[in-house]
């Protein structure tokens, strides 16, 4: 519909949903900044969350959000601005109430300017040394800077900088000027009818202001021609190697329908053999390639294909362009066939048929998104849309993809710099690629190695789901043996024909050290290696696998259309036992995992916090940089003992969920128990141990980290791992979390990433709090911490009965949220067969348990638990660059020696 102030509105009716959603996207992002105000459109998106003339207090809709148990964000783009949020249905006219009055009477409060300008700063602060940004800096540095993708997005107090009354004023007009109905996009998603939601829009979205703006960006080239045939050499913070080949290309907006595009990116990252990516592989140049990245927008698509390099590949860049242009000469040649578009078009057909309901809030951002870019009648379908192969269209887009036409990146430690990006400090250099090469390339000829792909036989033209009913509310058991256990259920509401396998192999072999741990997970990714050339046909075909190492051994999950996932598990299990690991693939892949796990150490700190809380407390989990060190002298042979080793006694706990039927279930367990009966002993379900920080008062621990910020968690933990304590952490970090964020974030401006959470970890609740800051040392933090805690027992004492009611009714609402899809449904079962939930109803005892909870309980709990300083909790934080000569943390006990501490802790059995 289309409100009379030319607003465009969806409206879905969701009769089963718990949860409703709204979405409004407006055509105004960064490209819309002046250019004397970099990260006014930024800075504008956090304004509007803070109180509006109808709704003055700042942190009101935040809170009102969270305590019915919904979610809310915002993002600010090149070209648009997305706010969303989700809520409980019944509370759905309230939350539409506040919402559109963002768009309708901000009110912009003086007071908040500075206080907004130093959240948009941390932000900034935030990223830093993020990589992924500080490519963004230098590609915005090295195109045309007339074209507003080079201006700087994000925002901090320099751009911000000026008195607040004249800051506030800008801010006002940018927000008249550029914020209008005309140009916006709404989607709601809620139980209430059509009629009724219609109603309720006309209601609260017609008083936006309509300017009747006319949309329209400086018509300048995102690439002007002296800018193309550039080697640009970038040096990151992370230990990486990726040669990234772009190519400039006019907007794509237009081919939506055909997707010539995305028919010439399946071609060109195809990885089966005779692949670009398989011979670079083979010839030990590359490990990885993806084709079609890249950024986009009104009047460009600057094309990417990114190729993660070897060392050997970094020696021969110019060698693996040649090879990209000979692929690139095949596929003009003799790719553009109909049969090869077709397939990708009813692949893509195959996935709108059967795609899975994702969540309410997702589904209503992604339309209201649509809806800026696709006719009507594809806001639904237009991601999906591929009509037909125009062969001359295709073509005139391949002639783009020529040595004239070219840039590229090279990322590496390696590269020689000679200039340092603005705002992000990125070191880079840019060379011009020299005539002969451009000559050469243009004169290739495909060699004979290079293949198009074959007919991919996964493929199912038209998948059914079978209309067998199931014959139990939840999985039950269809083969049970000595060290071995197999669930399933058949699905009767989902009705598509996929399903999902769940394979756990435990073995006490898995990770008893760091050394173990660490040839564990290089099984895996030897195996995810080896399997990749065979398994990716079916991949493509919407058959998917993964493998990953978890504190007692090695899970596989498969999922996709059913009709050929036993094929797929059969190979994934004869690759898997072959073992048929070189010595070549070995040190590529070693290399790689070493690089990854050196690597953590450049994560933002609050990142590395939550790793090293894990590893403090599992006694089976270890420091990355650990495992990396365990790594680096490993042979070959030590693997292949290894995974002999890890298979001598292994404990099989499986789960089928889907359209699978009984039978095929009990076949499928009885065929995989004689594969395993061939490699392998019957065993226990491996120990999972958790430190008991019981009785331990105030333990802390200082990470060594290279950045400029402190962070800072705080963790309680549970002693009892009773649908009781569950139901009182998950309460407490329920009616904590808004708060929380309000106070320390928005009030205290202490940083960015500020939050509670509530952590299970090997089944014991527990709650966290956490803070990364560029402005406060730890010291400070953990005082505001404990005076949050202090203060929050009043603050429950002056909540009203209805009030306390709607709390835990928000939270309820939450955890008893209906599964979206046979996903969602699938890892649910998945998670309780792990909790040892075998009859899957502790979601419903933990709710009778909230029910019964007061706030006397929540009251008695904090005073014994959280409000001394000797409480039982675990600290870990970090002295950030800036907070060096600040008064530290008083000592108290503090672990040293983790490893001592891990092996001489108290520990819970799981």
């Amino acid at each position: 519909m289309v409100l009379e102030n030319e607003l465009r509105v969806l409206l879905v009716e969701d009769t089963k949903a718990t949860h409703a959603a709204a979405s409004m996207t407006v055509s105004v992002g960064h490209f819309d900044d002046p250019t004397s105000r970099p990260g006014m459109a930024h800075f504008l998106e956090h304004m509007l969350f803070l109180g509006t003339e109808k709704y003055p207090d700042s942190g009101e809709y935040h809170q009102f959000i969270n305590h019915h148990g919904g979610t809310n964000n915002a993002w600010t783009g090149t070209e648009q601005t997305n706010f969303f949020y989700s809520i409980d249905a019944e509370q759905f006219e309230e939350s539409l109430d506040r919402f559109s009055q963002f768009f309708i009477a901000p009110k912009f409060d003086l007071e908040l300017v500075d206080r907004e300008r130093h959240a948009i700063d941390s932000e900034y602060s935030l990223k830093l040394k993020d990589d992924i940004r500080r490519v963004y800096q230098v590609q915005k540095e090295s195109i045309n800077p007339a074209h507003p993708f080079s201006k700087f997005s994000v925002g901090n107090l320099q751009t911000l900088a000026g008195d607040e009354a004249d800051v506030r004023q800008e801010l006002l007009d940018f927000y008249q000027e550029k914020y209008s109905a005309n140009i916006m996009t709404l989607c709601l998603i809620s139980p209430l009818s059509l009629d009724q939601q219609a109603e309720k829009v006309q209601q609260y979205f017609s008083a936006i202001n309509n300017k009747k703006i006319i949309k329209s960006y400086p018509d300048t080239p995102y690439l002007s021609q002296e800018l193309l045939l550039k080697k640009i050499n970038i040096m990151p913070v992370k230990e990486q190697k990726r040669l990234n080949i772009s190519f400039a290309l006019p907007s794509m907006e237009p081919f939506y329908k055909t997707k010539p595009l995305t028919f010439i990116s399946h071609l060109l990252g195809n990885e089966s053999p005779g692949s670009l990516l398989s011979y670079l592989k083979e010839h030990g140049l590359a490990n990885n390639l993806s084709a079609g990245g890249g950024v986009s927008g009104y009047n460009f698509k600057d094309y990417s294909i990114s190729i993660q390099l070897t060392d050997k590949g970094l020696t021969q860049v110019d060698e693996i362009v040649t090879c990209t242009f000979e692929y690139l000469e095949l596929i003009k040649e003799s790719g553009i066939e109909p049969w090869r578009y077709q397939e990708r078009a009813s692949l893509l057909s195959t996935a709108f048929k059967f795609q899975e309901q994702i969540k309410n809030l997702d589904l209503a951002s992604h339309l209201s998104i649509n809806m800026q870019h696709y006719d009507v009648e594809d806001v639904v379908y237009g991601d999906y849309r591929m009509d037909k192969l125009i062969e001359t269209e295709t073509h005139e887009l391949l002639h783009y993809f020529n040595p004239n036409n070219m840039r590229t990146q090279l990322l590496s430690k390696e590269v020689s710099t000679d200039t340092q990006a603005q705002w992000y400090f990125t070191p880079y250099s840019i060379e011009e690629i020299s005539k002969e090469k451009v000559a050469h390339w243009q004169q290739v000829k495909p060699r004979k190695e290079l293949k198009l792909p074959l007919k991919n036989p996964f493929i199912v033209d038209d998948p059914q789901a079978r209309s067998e009913l199931s014959t139990s509310a939840v999985p039950t058991i269809v083969a049970e043996d000595e060290g071995y256990r197999f669930w399933h259920r058949k699905d009767d509401e989902f009705n598509v024909p996929k399903g999902h396998l769940y394979l756990s192999l435990d073995s006490d072999q898995a990770s008893p050290t760091p050394k173990h741990a660490a040839l564990t997970r290089l099984y895996v990714e030897m195996v995810l290696d080896y399997l990749a050339e065979a398994t990716y046909q079916a991949e493509v075909a919407g058959l998917n696998y993964n493998i990953y190492p978890h504190q007692g051994g090695i899970t596989l999950h498969l999922t996709g259309f059913t009709g050929n996932q036993e094929t797929l598990l059969a190979l994934v299990i004869e690759k898997a036992r072959e073992r048929n690991f070189t010595q070549d693939r070995f040190k590529l892949i070693k290399k790689q995992l070493i690089r990854s796990w050196t690597n953590a150490a450049q994560a933002k700190p609050i990142a590395q916090l939550f790793t090293s809380l894990t590893v403090t407390l599992q006694k089976r989990s270890y420091e990355p940089t650990r495992m990396a060190e365990m790594l680096e002298e490993v042979t070959l042979d030590e693997l292949h003992e290894h995974v002999g080793a890890f298979y001598e006694k292994i404990y099989v706990e499986g789960l089928v969920y889907g359209d699978w039927l009984a039978s095929e279930a009990q076949q499928l367990a009885r065929r995989l128990k004689q594969v395993l009966s061939l490699v392998t002993k019957p065993s226990n379900e491996s120990s999972r141990e958790l430190i008991n920080l019981s009785n331990r008062g105030m333990l802390m621990r200082e990470l060594n980290i290279e950045h400029q910020d402190s962070a800072i968690i705080i963790y309680y933990q549970s002693k009892q791992t009773t649908p009781h304590q569950i139901g009182l952490f998950s309460l407490l970090n329920h009616t904590m979390s808004s708060t929380f964020f309000h106070e320390l974030r928005t009030e205290k401006q202490l940083g960015y990433m500020v939050g509670t959470g509530y952590l299970p970890l090997n089944r014991h609740p527990g709650m966290i709090f956490y803070i990364q800051s560029p402005t406060t040392a730890p010291r400070k933090l953990l005082e505001a911490i404990d005076e949050f805690i202090a203060d929050f027992n009043y603050a429950v004492m002056q909540i009203t009965k209805g009030q306390w009611e709607a709390t835990k009714q928000g939270l309820i609402n939450q955890i008893s949220e209906k599964d979206a899809s046979l996903k969602s449904r699938s890892q649910r079962y998945w998670v309780c067969l792990g909790n040892r939930d075998y009859e899957f109803n502790q979601r419903e005892k933990v709710i009778e348990e909230i029910k019964k909870l007061t706030r006397a309980d929540l009251i008695k709990f904090i005073v014994e638990n959280m409000r001394s300083k000797h409480s039982d909790r675990l600290v870990l934080f970090n002295v950030g660059e800036q907070h060096q000569q600040l008064e530290p943390i008083a000592n108290t006990q503090v672990i040293t020696d983790l490893k001592g501490f891990k092996q001489q802790a108290e520990k819970f059995n799981f």
